[in-house]
Parts: structure tokens; C-alpha cells; sequence
């Protein structure tokens, strides 16, 4: 069992790494918490179930793309590093507060926004796994991780632990977050969505880092 710990954790870390930076899906999240807590929680599990999918594509792919690139695998890992980096630097600019426009929004709402019909739970699955499909960093993200691990994860039980490991964190911090809007009752204050932010995109750029090393040489 503990030869499953470290790809665990791995996975945890990358789930986090992933879910954590409150962008436009988090925003969302929260006011459909404070709407309905049910519609809320099949939301959150919609946005992790696609984490969970997009981890488990990259997961699949990336241990094969690895063992026939063996030759250059330092420049790979450092690749995937820089694209990480980019990623953690792109998201890192956007920790920023809100606009006025978004602070004049009642709860719930966005600016100019009218209230709408409360959805079932399947709807609010379907409506958020589809949103957030859309976003094409998530994918780029786990191709990156995954196939600078490839070694790691070229086994069965190593790439199910990996991918427990994202599946559990991405959906216990979507949870947190509707946890959070139903008990605040107001939206997250803007200092904590920049901490977030920062928090989440400093554990992509850690995690960048570690793959990084150590550095291909030219000899």
C-alpha cells in the first residue's frame, strides 16, 4: 500500500492544483450554492467528474507517449514544466480583485442579470460538466503532469491511485466551495478569491518545479 501513497498524493495535489484558483467556474459555483445547496452539490460533482475524466485521458496517454520518447525524456519533463509554469503564471495575473460591476451584483446574480428558474440537480450536472469542458487549460494541464510522470504512472494500480487521488480532491474543494456559499450566505470576499487564486496556481508551479528536475544537459 504505501508504494500507492506517493501517486496519491500526487493526484491529490494535482487535483487541488487544478480546482483550487477561483475562476469564472467557482464564481458560478457559489451563486448557484446560494440559490439552492441540491443544484449546487450536482454542480460541484459535474465540475469534478470533468477533472476526473480529463485526468484519466491524460493518465492513459501520457505513460505511452513517455516510454517511446525515452531518449529525450529530460526535455519532455522540462516541456511540460514550462507549460506548467505558463499556466501557474497565466492564472497568477488574473489574482486580481473584482470589477466594480461584479461587487454591485446582488448574491447570486451576475451584473445586469435577471433571476432565473431554479434547475434540477441532473440539469446542473450536465450544465457545468459542459462548461467546464470547455476549458482547454484543464486538459493541457493533466498532458502536461502526466506525461512528465509517465514512469510513475505506467502502472494499472499507480495511475488508478493518481487518479483517485484528483478525483477525491477536486470534488472535496467543489463541495467546500458550496459548503461555503450556502452557510455565508454572500459571496466569498475578494481577498479570499485572490488567495485562492494564488494558493492554487503556487501548487502548479510547484508541482512544475519538481518535474523540472533534475535539468537535461547538452553532453
Amino acid at each position: 500500500m504505501t508504494e500507492l501513497l506517493s501517486p496519491t498524493l500526487g493526484g491529490a495535489v494535482a487535483g487541488l492544483g487544478v480546482a483550487m484558483p477561483m475562476g469564472a467556474m467557482s464564481v458560478l459555483l457559489l451563486q448557484e450554492a446560494l440559490r439552492h445547496r441540491r443544484t449546487a452539490i450536482a454542480a460541484a460533482a459535474g465540475i469534478a467528474t470533468v477533472d476526473l475524466a480529463y485526468a484519466a485521458l491524460a493518465t492513459a496517454l501520457g505513460p505511452w507517449v513517455a516510454s517511446h520518447i525515452s531518449p529525450i525524456e529530460p526535455w519532455v519533463r522540462l516541456t511540460s514544466a514550462v507549460i506548467l509554469l505558463t499556466i501557474a503564471g497565466h492564472g497568477l495575473t488574473k489574482a486580481k480583485p473584482a470589477s466594480p460591476a461584479l461587487e454591485a451584483a446582488g448574491p447570486g446574480q451576475s451584473p445586469g442579470a435577471e433571476p432565473t428558474p431554479r434547475p434540477r440537480p441532473g440539469k446542473a450536472f450536465a450544465r457545468y460538466v459542459g462548461l467546464t469542458a470547455l476549458n482547454p487549460t484543464t486538459a493541457l494541464y493533466f498532458a502536461a503532469l502526466t506525461t512528465a510522470q509517465g514512469a510513475t504512472l505506467r502502472t494499472g494500480a499507480a495511475g488508478a491511485a493518481f487518479l483517485f487521488g484528483v478525483g477525491a480532491a477536486s470534488l472535496l474543494w467543489q463541495q467546500s466551495l458550496v459548503a461555503l456559499g450556502a452557510l455565508a450566505g454572500t459571496r466569498i470576499s475578494d481577498t479570499t478569491r485572490v488567495w485562492t487564486f494564488r494558493l492554487g496556481y503556487g501548487l502548479v508551479a510547484a508541482y512544475a518545479l519538481k518535474i523540472a528536475f533534475p535539468l537535461p544537459t547538452l553532453g
